[in-house]
This record gives C-alpha cells, structure tokens and sequence, in this order.
C-alpha cells in the first residue's frame, strides 16, 4: 500500500471537525485512503456506499439509523448520490457536535454537490485527494512513467501496460456517459466526446470559447458551463493570469490544462513513450504535468497562476501569497534550456529574486542572475519546501 500525503491532515480534521469531506475523481483511491488510515482513528468506524443498494437503502430513515451510531465515525461513500442527505447531517451534527462524527466521500467538488457547502457550512472541513503524484510515488515509480500513465492508481500501478490502457479507456468511457450526468451534467453524450477531444488538443494554450463553440455548433455559454463543470469535477483545471499592473494589458483568457496527464494522452492516442516524445504536444503536455505536481504541493493559502502580456513578457507559473511572488517558473521540455526574450522580459518586471527553469533531469546551476535551472525532481523536493517555508 503507498502511503498518501494528506493521511496527517485527514487525522487532524477528524480531531477538530464533526464532519470531513473528502473529494477527487472517481478512481482516485479515496475509500483506500479511507480505510488504511482507520487504524489511527479514535472512534470505531462503520461503512456506507451508496453505490451499493443494500447500503442505500439503510438510509431509507437515514436519521434513525445514523442515531444508533452516533459514537462511531460514519464514512459515507459517494456521497453526491444522496444530496438530501445533507440538511440531515447537519441537524445530527448541530444535537451533538463532538469531532469526527462523518467522514463523506464525494467524486465532486462541494459546489457540484447540491446543497453541500450550505448545509454544513461552519461545520465541515474539505480535502482533495488528487491522483498520485511524484512525492507518493517516489523511489516507487519514475517521473517519466508517471507522466506518460498519469497518477491514477489502477493506471500507473498496473504492471501490463495493455490492461493499463484498457483500464483508461473505460475510466474515460465510464466518467462521460454515466458519471458526469449523475452529477447533473445535461449534454449529448457525443458533444462531450469531442469536446474532451478538443480540450486535449489545446491543452496549455489559452483558452477560446469561441473557436470551440464553432467546432461544436455549440453557443459560447454552453462551453463554458460544460468547461466550469469539468473543472468542478476535477478532470481539467484553468490556470488564471495573473496581474501585477491593472494599467497594463495583459491576456484575460486563462490557460486549460487535463489535471492527469494520463487522460489527455490517451485521448490523444500516445500509449508509449516514443509516441510522446514525437507528438507536437510534447512541449505542452510536460508544462501541464509539471504545474499539477506542483499545484499538488501548495496549501489553500498559495496561489498560481501564469503571466502573458501583450507586450510578449511570459512566465508559465506564478505562485503567490496575496499580492506577494514566491517564485516564478518558467518550463521547458529540454535539459539545455534558454531564456526566450518574453522571459527575459517577465522576470525583469516581476522583481522576483526565486526564479526557475524546470526541465525533466538536467543538471541543477544558474543560467543568470536570480534564475536557477533545476529537473523537477530537484524543484520539488529541494527547491519548493524552502519557498513554501
């Protein structure tokens, strides 16, 4: 079993909250997460899936049956097939308030699952379990590995790479035509297809609703509801500019990035490693697995962003605390990097003293003043503890 980072948080929650939601993709490994920590809980624990009709139906009179275990920690299984579940849960909570009552499960985030945030606001603490990433991984699977498979646990565990692939294809299959419309996603099946299709053709470009409303005949809302869905159940992520001068024009649109690269290469077809490094989306899909292995890092209190202006200056990622840089970073599928002009032009106007270079395994050295080159293993397990403090 590997170990996920987030096990000393989940105990700290159920020692200070009565309920801890836990959220992420389906197939992320949250019941695993769940129950290889249930040795450290204080209280004894029962089990409920609501995939499971046997279970669903014991919350027939949930409020009766959750009484007879009010001193056992409850962990509630895909939660977001019961929304009404949750005015209920806060009316037991609210009778008695003591820490680590509920632990839910849910494969959406709190705003796609109706009712969540406002039910039990005040009395819930969320965490996201993402797919694996290189500092669970490490010593265990190879950074290229897990790029090309994406941290999935059935795909990046499983030692034959054609059921690998099987696995992948009816995740992908699965997630489109059952769970996303049990989370209330109301669009034809085939649009969604080709709409993830499009997605990962332009994965760590700037985002264009408009080109994508035309190639699906679509209106512009309806992309952006579909997009705002997606993001809410953790399958991409848009990445927002940042600004540092209101007066300056700067690129508004945000940048959309698959959060597993697993998925975006089998939606493009690459299977293998050769057929990654020959593809033209080599370049973006490395910037895209880099910035979620360090997005995977931050606490809530960081954020990230990238940096385009008009003017040319850019800079893949920025993290910041209010209005304070910690670093830039600037990526690059190369172990020889260089400065582009637009860089140049970026770090010279964000004053920031932490600038890098990420590249997959060159050697760690300063390519000029206030900016390291380094691999991203190095960056993240040397370089990131440090800017994080």
């Amino acid at each position: 079993m590997i170990e996920r980072k987030l096990s000393k948080q989940l105990l700290k929650y159920l020692e200070h909250f009565p309920v801890v939601g836990i959220v992420g993709p389906r197939q992320v490994g949250k019941t695993t997460f769940v129950k290889q920590n249930i040795k450290l809980f204080k209280n004894q624990t029962i089990y409920i899936d609501l995939e499971s009709p046997e279970d669903y139906n014991k919350l027939k009179d949930p409020e009766l049956f959750l009484l007879n275990f009010s001193k056992k920690t409850v962990i509630i299984d895909e939660v977001q097939l019961y929304p009404e579940l949750f005015p209920i849960l806060r009316s037991l909570v609210d009778k008695d308030r003591h820490p680590g009552r509920f632990i839910l499960l849910g494969s959406a985030s709190p705003d796609l699952i109706r009712d969540s945030s406002e039910s039990l606001a005040g009395r819930i603490a969320y965490m996201e379990l993402n797919p694996m990433d290189m500092i669970e991984l490490h010593n265990i699977q190879n950074t290229e590995r897990l790029w090309l498979k994406g941290g999935f646990p059935n795909a990046i565990l499983e030692t034959d790479d054609e059921m690998g692939v099987v696995w992948m294809q009816n995740f992908i299959k699965t997630y489109i035509e059952r769970d996303l419309p049990i989370l209330g996603l109301g669009a034809p099946l085939k649009t969604i297809e080709r709409l993830w299709s499009l997605l990962a053709h332009v994965n760590g470009n700037l985002l264009n609703y408009s080109q994508l409303a035309n190639s699906l005949g679509i209106s512009v809302n309806s992309v952006k509801s579909y997009i705002q869905f997606f993001e809410q159940a953790f399958i991409i992520r848009t990445l927002q500019p940042f600004y540092l001068n209101l007066k300056k024009r700067l690129i508004k649109s945000p940048k959309i990035y698959f959060r597993d690269s697993g998925i975006l290469h089998h939606l493009l077809r690459i299977f293998n490693i050769e057929d990654l490094f020959g593809n033209p989306i080599v370049g973006n899909s490395w910037e895209g697995f880099v910035i979620q292995q360090i997005v995977n890092s931050l606490s809530f209190a960081i954020d990230s962003h990238f940096y385009r202006t008009q003017d040319g200056s850019e800079i893949d990622l920025i993290l910041s605390k209010g209005s304070n840089i910690l670093c830039t970073v600037e990526i690059k599928h190369t172990n020889s990097p260089k400065l582009s002009r637009g860089n140049t032009l970026a770090i010279e106007t964000l004053k920031c003293k932490a600038n890098y270079i990420i590249t997959p395994s060159s050697d760690d050295y300063p390519i000029k003043e206030n900016v390291q080159v380094c691999s991203l293993e190095h960056f993240i397990f040397q370089y990131l503890p440090k800017i994080l403090g």
